[in-house]
């Protein structure tokens, strides 16, 4: 939770050191493009670090992953 809310707070900071995101440049270009890269990627770690604080993650990965493979959820 904590490297996702760094990625947020700090994302001018990202933006100058690892650069622009070309393929968001591209298709979001006019809604902030790579800075909208670095705030999706920190909110992904934040719902991770949720999900992982509450026991959640085993749950979301079995369904998310459900139409690759056979998950059967246990009581």
């Amino acid at each position: 939770m904590f490297v996702g809310a760094l990625i947020i707070m700090k994302r001018e900071w990202f933006l100058s050191n690892f650069g622009r995101m070309e393929f968001f440049e591209e298709k979001l270009g006019i809604y902030g493009g790579s800075r909208l890269a670095y705030l999706l990627v920190g909110l992904i770690a934040i719902f991770i670090g949720f999900s992982i604080a509450f026991g959640l993650i085993n749950s979301f990965m079995g369904w998310l992953l459900s139409p690759l493979i056979r998950y059967q959820k246990s009581i």
